[in-house]
């Protein structure tokens, strides 16, 4: 790891524009947030002029700002996804984890928004930089859990801390996932919340709690309607959320209900996971697939090209011993998007899932082959497209 002595001794380099709280060594307060001083033509918050505000947040603690970052860098697309929707996505400047992937994946869904699109391909970002790499970005925000940073070969608590307050602070979640333990030094200040938790911390960072509102209503609203809608229990369908392995007969198989955001799309739709005894992200061979015969299969990251759903239904299908599985024999094998998902990404793979586990009830999925998310038809569209446009673009009332 490249040492950079002077930079640790001296004054901090971005202090101009956010300032650290100091909380990362300290017990966290889930109180804070941060006191509106102005508002724009949205209801956003605007500061005024010398004012601060500060947002808390496990495992950051308090951060203070003079304005909303406008350089960011992330980690994974969760908090990207939240900046986004906070109408800030022209801030997101380097991603640690795949951008090219993710920047794939995100223009998919977003080819549905008008005037909402990503360029996170050429995005600057390697995992496991040293602090050399992070001290080059310059980024006036690191929009990322340093819980989750920790978890990189060559990064110890020291040096999260050091480039927190001499670059910038880290503001962000990421263990909440799957309410997964953070390493040991992490423990005694993490706490988790609900991606729509996340998002709202988020969004007063960029003072745009008017969107995050607005968004969150939208979302509130679509739940609503599933939930009333929901058929009884002993009517759901079962279902295996699956990745299958390139080199071997098995699959990596992933939670449908256990908390976290993760499953925030899947856990609210209560169909039966066929792997619930199984831990999630672990693997099961063909024999047990067979055994326990889904219904429907859900194909994580099933628009990507590596792990395109039609490879997963050809495969399937021409393996004499799981041609009989009863999702292959009824053709219900379905794509899923991003699985480190935002706000925006909750709300399309929420509407796809219903329509996927529920076509009878919720009108039926497109059977996906390429391209980008489906078009579906206006009145059975479970949220308002143009609604969550405006809202990102600021083209609403608050």
């Amino acid at each position: 790891m490249t040492e950079n002595a002077d930079r640790t001794t001296g004054e901090p380099t971005r202090r101009d524009a956010l300032k650290y709280g100091g909380a990362l060594a300290t017990t966290v307060s889930l109180a804070g947030c941060s006191e509106l001083v102005g508002r724009d033509g949205t209801g956003d918050s605007e500061p005024s002029e010398g004012e601060t505000y500060s947002v808390t947040m496990a495992p950051s603690g308090t951060v203070e700002f003079e304005r909303p970052p406008e350089n960011v860098l992330t980690i994974l697309p969760h908090h990207a996804d939240m900046a986004l929707a906070a109408g800030h996505g022209d801030a997101v400047s380097s991603m640690l984890y795949n951008p090219e992937y993710n920047d794939t994946i995100w223009n998919a869904f977003l080819e549905r928004l008008d005037g909402v699109a990503v360029d996170w391909a050429d995005l600057p970002g390697t995992w496991d930089p040293d602090k050399e790499y992070l001290y080059e970005l310059e980024s006036d925000l690191h929009l990322a859990d340093p819980a989750y940073m920790s978890i990189m070969g060559g990064w110890g608590t020291d040096d999260i801390e050091e480039i927190g307050e001499t670059v910038a602070p880290w503001f962000g979640n990421t263990f909440s996932n799957a309410n997964k333990e953070p390493p040991a030094e992490w423990a005694d200040r993490y706490e988790y919340y609900t991606l729509w938790e996340i998002f709202e911390r988020v969004a007063r960072v960029f003072q745009a709690e008017a969107r995050y509102e607005a968004l969150a209503d939208v979302h509130a609203e679509m739940l609503a309607t599933i939930e009333a809608n929901l058929p009884p229990e002993d009517e759901r369908p079962s279902v295996a959320m699956i990745i299958l392995n390139q080199s071997e007969d098995s699959m990596y198989v992933y939670a449908l209900n256990e908390p976290g955001f993760l499953t925030a799309h899947t856990r609210p739709l209560g169909a039966t996971d066929v792997f619930a005894d199984v831990p999630t992200e672990s693997t099961v061979d063909y024999e047990a697939f067979i055994k326990a015969d889904p219904d429907i299969v859900l194909c994580l990251a099933g628009m990507s090209e590596a792990r395109h759903v039609t490879k997963t239904r050809e495969r399937l299908a021409d393996d004499p011993t799981t041609a009989s599985v009863s999702a292959v024999e009824n053709g219900r094998i379905h794509t899923q998007g991003g699985r480190n998902q935002g706000p925006i990404m909750n709300l399309f793979q929420t509407e796809m899932a219903a329509k996927q586990l529920y076509p009878d009830v919720f009108g039926e999925w497109p059977t996906y082959t390429e391209g980008p998310y489906p078009e579906i038809p206006a009145d059975e569209q479970l949220f308002d497209r143009d609604r969550v446009a405006d809202i990102i673009n600021g083209d609403f009332d608050a």
